[in-house]
């Protein structure tokens, strides 16, 4: 066994890579803007060196540092009158924490609601006065509740109940509340309860009851004009995503029915005539204006490759955030521009990505590929798998993937079953063979690359994050013969113990996806955990932990790591000190340079 100390070889002096250099770069988020005061912004940064909120007064240009802890901070939210910035404090990564706000222009951060207790976070919707707020918590004791707060009083529980749920939206003169939850036992098909600030129920829709298929919803947002009942509502009734409009006083559903392929979102502009359309389709993203009044619907314009985020500004301005594999994200508007621009280092280009589509097990499989400039195979390639797992790869920036490519690997990453983005039946599909379902379509992926030439066979990596990691190691053991390294960063490594250690919300999952607990369905557990086939690794491997990770929690990792220790297995652990990942940039180009210096010593 090896511990590693963060120090790879080759890790000494010279000019900075441009692998390092796009880590390094100044990165901004979407900007957040104040309901009722559209000057006052909130983004995250990385330009310190640590992911960070900053506010933003867009009258003044001034831009100002809002938290500034050790471990970083992402989760924030701007009041709607401007006048607050609401953060979350939890403890070096572990997700389990409260609530604190400061005033904008800078003060003391103090409690943002007294009276509870800290939790792991199930949603936050602020009123327009700024001293209302629905908050969710979730913990193991006591599953989710859901307070409304009102100028500075006690908290008053409105909503109890042991499976998952979360706050949706407050209704834009504060007088009802959208819920999603899961009381019907399926964590990937929420239903919506709409209640009053006291509790009280006005309305309830629910998809998942009286078909053979349970089907979601999910709140995307009430319509933002007092007294308007409309509550904007993703559905997927012709199996994928897309809006609908419900009233919720009358109970009147209005289908937008939009001619799009792929997954639909959708949020309101300002006014409430319009609504701005996400559209997501084979891996690349573009926007849309659908008019209420004429039913017409108008491409907004931007760039091809993925737009991660997007919202309309007061003026009719669209702002968004943009990139593709081979450009570097930006916050661009409408309007014309760039809406930020942070100084310093700027993040090299890499290339740009091929599409395949490969026919497997379960349907056609795509896949993303890209490869150094002018490469011809076979070639070293590492196999890049996504984590969720409902979640898809796509033309956007990564400098993982550009990493290896500037090291003269190609990087295929597959949008297995489980991915969204490819419809309701492609990620439902991980129900009872968890794991496994993955990996067949990554074993189709990886049969096409090294008959196609451009895969060496005898220098194939696996790798991820999270579930990608999970998929990693599973991969490993229950495929010993064709992976010569595996790299598997915060994984599921013993899903029992996993299950058992980690946040409820995430033991609703697995009883979803599984059918049950462990005691309840043990063969699945056991058909599905890494630790199962741990004895049948060949694979050098590699692992990444971090020592708060309340998602893929360190005792199941330690367990797997004891069983390869016990069989004098080929192995490196690497733990550090923050959850489930780290919001450092220099603690993520150490973990880069770990895997790359792993991979080339063991594939030489």
């Amino acid at each position: 066994m090896t511990e590693s100390n963060g120090t790879p070889r080759g890790a000494g002096g010279g000019s900075m890579p441009d692998w390092e250099k796009r880590f390094r770069a100044p990165r901004v988020s979407l900007p957040d803007w104040a309901e009722d005061a559209p000057d006052r912004s909130l983004f995250v940064s990385n330009a310190t060196g640590t992911y960070e909120l900053y506010a933003w007064d867009r009258a003044t240009g001034e831009q100002r540092r809002a938290t500034d802890r050790p471990n970083g901070t992402t989760d924030g939210v701007l009041s709607p009158d401007g006048e607050w910035i609401w953060w979350f404090s939890d403890k070096d990564g572990d997700e389990f924490g409260v609530w604190l706000r400061q005033p904008f222009a800078g003060g003391e951060d103090v409690p943002a609601v007294d009276g509870l207790e800290a939790s792991y976070p199930a949603g936050l919707a602020i009123g327009r006065d700024g001293s209302t707020a629905v908050v969710g918590r979730s913990t193991d004791e006591d599953g989710t509740t859901i307070h409304v707060v009102r100028g500075g009083g006690a908290p008053q529980e409105i909503y109890r109940h042991r499976e998952s749920a979360g706050v949706g939206d407050l209704s834009h003169d504060g007088t009802l509340i959208a819920i999603e939850h899961t009381e019907h036992g399926d964590a990937m098909h929420s239903a919506l309860r709409v209640v009053r600030p006291d509790g009280t129920t006005v309305a309830e829709l629910d998809d998942t009851k009286g078909g053979s298929q349970e089907l979601g919803l999910e709140v995307l947002g009430f319509a933002p004009v007092d007294g308007d009942t409309r509550l904007l509502v993703g559905h997927q009734r012709r199996g994928r995503w897309e809006p609908m409009v419900w009233d919720v006083a009358s109970g009147e559903e209005t289908d937008l029915a939009l001619d799009l392929p792929g997954d639909v979102s959708a949020e309101w502009y300002p006014d409430g005539s319009a609504l701005l359309v996400a559209h997501s389709f084979e891996a690349r993203s573009d926007l849309w204006r659908y008019e209420f009044g004429s039913g017409t619907l108008t491409r907004v314009e931007t760039p091809p490759g993925t737009v991660s985020g997007a919202t309309a500004r007061p003026d009719g301005s669209v702002e968004y955030l943009w990139s593709s594999a081979a450009e570097p994200s930006v916050v661009r508007s409408t309007s014309g521009g760039v809406v930020l621009d942070p100084p310093g280092l700027r993040a090299p280009v890499s290339v740009p990505v091929e599409d395949v589509w490969v026919e497997g097990p379960g349907g056609r499989i795509h896949a993303l590929v890209q490869k150094p400039a002018g490469a011809t195979g076979p070639l070293p390639t590492v196999f890049e798998v996504h984590g969720g797992p409902t979640w898809h790869d796509s033309d956007s920036f990564a400098a993982g993937p550009a990493a290896w490519v500037d090291h003269g690997y190609a990087v295929v990453r597959v949008n297995y079953r489980g991915s969204t983005g490819y419809g309701r039946e492609w990620t439902d599909a991980l129900k009872h063979r968890v794991g496994l379902i993955e990996l067949e379509d990554v074993s189709a992926v990886r049969e096409w690359a090294v008959s196609s030439g451009l895969a060496d066979p005898d220098r194939l990596v696996l790798a991820g994050g999270s579930w990608g990691g999970y998929l990693t190691l599973l991969g490993v053991g229950t495929q010993p013969d064709v992976w010569a390294v595996g790299l598997a960063a915060v994984p599921v490594a013993d899903y029992v113990t996993a299950y058992h250690d980690e946040m409820e919300a995430l033991k609703a999952l697995d009883r979803t996806l599984f059918g049950g607990t462990p005691e309840e369905v043990p063969d699945r557990f056991t058909a599905s955990s890494p630790l199962t086939y741990v004895d049948e690794v060949k694979a050098p491997v590699y692992i990444s932990a971090g020592v708060n990770d309340p998602r893929c929690p360190i005792r199941q990792i330690d367990n797997y790591v004891d069983r390869l220790v016990a069989r004098g297995a080929t192995h490196e652990v690497y733990r550090y000190d923050a959850g489930h990942g780290s919001l450092v940039v220099e603690e993520r180009i150490k973990q880069v340079r770990l895997e790359l210096d792993f991979a080339a010593r063991h594939l030489s």
